[in-house]
């Protein structure tokens, strides 16, 4: 095997890892956005917590709807460059040009490396259960809490703290069965389809 295509084995494992109201209109505007949008790229801190796993990534999320969206790994350094390349349900991982079978997950197929993508999904397609007004870091947001039933019908919640000011994401969290195992701090996001873009 050609030195340097071989991922370490630490980094498969730990992309692999399965982590195991109001009114409707102020939700409605924003997630048009979502509904609406050819795309959109993104960085994030996401961190996975649970039991004896604990997990931290920058990640870069290129979203296509409906197409490919890849997610690349930026840090840390030992796993930087790493891929996930996600099509509808299917995905695998990438490096250094060479695509690897990621196999199954979980029953519910919640991975760190899938974190940003299954947000904005959420975003377009989940069922809303809750919003209010809520401050994020002293940022006013609207924050959506929003249903996913999964494949295998464990509770998925995701719950996205959105900026008023232009719907961009400021927080993101991923809660299976009633337990928080993701969670993403946006730094950066920009629509492909607008000028408007959000450094945090």
């Amino acid at each position: 095997m050609r030195k340097g295509v071989c991922v370490p084995t630490i980094a498969l494992c730990l992309l692999l890892t399965a982590c195991g109201g109001a009114g409707e209109e102020p939700a409605n505007n924003l997630r048009d956005l979502y509904h609406d949008m050819t795309g959109c790229t993104m960085e994030a801190t996401v961190t996975c917590d649970q039991e004896d796993l604990e997990w931290e990534a920058t990640l870069r999320c290129d979203y296509v709807p409906e197409g490919e969206t890849v997610v690349e790994v930026l840090a840390p350094e030992t796993i930087a460059g790493v891929k996930a390349v996600v099509r509808g349900s299917d995905w695998q991982l990438e490096y250094e040009g060479e695509r690897l079978n990621a196999g199954a997950l979980s029953q519910e197929e919640i991975s760190p490396a899938l974190c940003l993508p299954r947000l904005m999904d959420a975003l377009r397609d989940g069922w809303l259960l809750e919003e209010n007004q809520e401050k994020w870091n002293d940022i006013p947001c609207l924050r959506l809490c929003v249903d996913q039933t999964g494949l295998q019908d464990g509770k998925i919640i995701s719950t996205v703290w959105l900026r008023q000011e232009d719907g961009t994401p400021v927080r993101g969290e991923i809660a299976v069965d009633g337990e928080i195992i993701l969670t993403a701090e946006f730094t950066s996001f920009a629509f492909c389809d607008t000028i408007k873009s959000q450094e945090n």
